[in-house]
């Protein structure tokens, strides 16, 4: 701005320049110290701009301080930093309390969406549907305070993620009495949580209803007919989808493949494939997965080469992908292939090391199990419930008694705590390994650990008394199972 004085037209773009290229520290800061200058920052809405630009720092401080040094504050200036508090967690109570105190004729629709949005964002739905029965509370307080599209669209997306049934009929319910008009977008959000809530046949009502659809709405209605296991119907309306996007094609291949459809998954992917489409990671991944479930190797190599042929002059790395290579070959019994893979991935994550832990132990091969993970640790990754099990099975497969026992004692290091399967897994190491008796004192000792003795356990134990010829102790074993499972007998 040099040593001129800039008028107040001119102030606005420079400001607006500010905020849409996050440019606060040089831009912004100029213009707040030329309104400080001119005695401009008591303008309502050069300073409302001010919190806007300051809300896009990393602290909400600076937005705070503008709006506090506001004379004559508005709704707006209330909503936008309403707003910069609600993008942090760490802020939301402030936040709350900047809602509850607002001035009546500032807390407007635009407060309420804005507080119900950011609280669906954090994950916390229960608390933004709670803040839509305040709303219906409060709206007695004017005209105002009525429901727009977005309070819908907000409604629905909290009622999504928590598959809140009640909530999203009564707002519909609202909708249609008010008369509202229902644009794609108020569609497809309530289809969706219609999906996920289970309640398809509702969602398939709203869904024949609406005049205009995209692709949002077709693939919701796609997805909420997988998510009940209906997958004719699914089908029934990919095929009548006027323009089946690659989204579409993974819905409906995901959807097979999770609920056991995986032939026609697989058929599926093929006929994207002829269609032209490119598949998501995620149809890659729920092909591999189809493959994994029915032991298709071949055609398990046949994906992998066709994923390495995709990549080529693009970054070859995704690592839902690459997991789901490992576990692929890891099921269909090619431990090698599946070590390959594992080795050439830049990075891993939990499941990358769980998969291979899985692998050689449901291959039979313990001591590589083992020697994994003890890799994983070295590796500073934190082993789940899952690797545990695997590895503890190995051990029992493998007769590395003293080595499950080391383990089983060490999950609590590790925060987890061993659940009935564990103890069952290292009873039924005992029981392999001729060693009996300790296996009927661990479990007899099992109360003080989890409660009464499982059938899990009781169950490894019998198996071994029949494999190592034990009739006496089969017979001991045999009685505590009936007591605990009298309908089983």
């Amino acid at each position: 701005a040099g040593g001129s004085v800039l008028a107040f037209p001119e102030l606005i773009p420079l400001l607006e320049r500010a905020i849409s290229t996050g440019d606060v520290l040089r831009l912004g800061r100029a213009v707040h110290a030329h309104l400080v200058k001119t005695a401009l920052t008591s303008h309502t809405l050069l300073s409302n701009r001010l919190v806007a630009l300051y809300s896009l720092l990393p602290s909400p401080a600076a937005a705070v301080a503008a709006f506090d040094d506001l004379p004559h504050k508005n709704a707006h200036s209330y909503n936008t930093l309403l707003a910069a508090l609600l993008r942090r967690p760490g802020t939301l109570p402030d936040a709350f309390h900047l809602f509850d105190t607002m001035p009546a004729d500032s807390r407007n629709l635009v407060s309420y969406n804005t507080l119900m949005s950011s609280l669906t964002h954090h994950g916390r739905q229960g608390e933004a549907l709670r803040v839509v029965a305040r709303l219906a509370r409060d709206r007695f307080l004017g005209p105002g305070l009525a429901m727009d599209r977005f309070t819908v669209v907000s409604v629905a997306t909290a009622c999504a993620g928590i598959r809140a049934v009640r909530p999203l009929r009564e707002m519909h319910g609202a909708v249609v009495v008010s008369g509202m008009e229902l644009t794609v977008i108020m569609a497809n959000a309530m289809v969706n949580a219609y999906s996920k809530a289970g309640r398809v046949e509702d969602a398939r009502h709203l869904f024949n209803q609406v005049s205009i659809r995209d692709n949002v709405t077709w693939t919701s209605m796609i997805s909420g007919y997988c998510q009940v296991k209906k997958l004719d119907e699914a089908v029934q309306v990919f095929d009548m989808m006027p323009d089946k996007d690659r989204v579409a094609w993974t819905a409906l291949i995901s959807g097979h493949e999770q609920n056991g459809g995986e032939d026609t998954a697989l058929e599926l992917f093929e006929r994207m494939l002829a269609d032209g489409v490119s598949p998501t990671p995620f149809a890659l991944v729920s092909a591999l997965g189809a493959c994994a479930k029915l032991g298709l190797v071949t055609r398990g190599k046949e994906l992998h080469c066709f994923i390495l042929r995709q990549s080529i002059g693009s970054d070859p790395f995704n690592i839902f992908i690459h997991n789901a290579l490992v576990d692929m070959y890891s099921k269909c019994g090619d431990m090698t292939a599946a070590m390959a893979v594992f080795h050439r991935m830049p990075e891993r994550d939990f499941i990358s090391w769980n998969s291979m832990v899985t692998g050689f132990s449901h291959n039979g091969l313990g001591k590589q199990s083992l020697a994994i993970f003890e890799e994983m640790l070295v590796a500073g990754v934190r082993p789940t419930h899952v690797t545990f099990l695997a590895v503890l099975t190995a051990c029992s497969h493998s007769s590395l008694v003293s080595n499950g026992r080391l383990i089983l004692e060490s999950m609590e290091d590790h925060g987890i705590e061993p659940r009935a399967e564990h103890y069952a897994a290292f009873i039924d190491a005992l029981g392999r390994n001729r060693q009996l008796e300790e296996a009927t004192e661990f479990i007899k000792d099992l109360p003080s650990r989890i409660g009464p003795g499982t059938a899990g356990s009781w169950g490894a134990l019998l198996g071994a008394c029949r494999l190592h010829g034990n009739i006496e102790l089969a017979e001991e074993v045999a009685e505590f199972l009936f007591k605990l499972e009298p309908g089983n007998s």
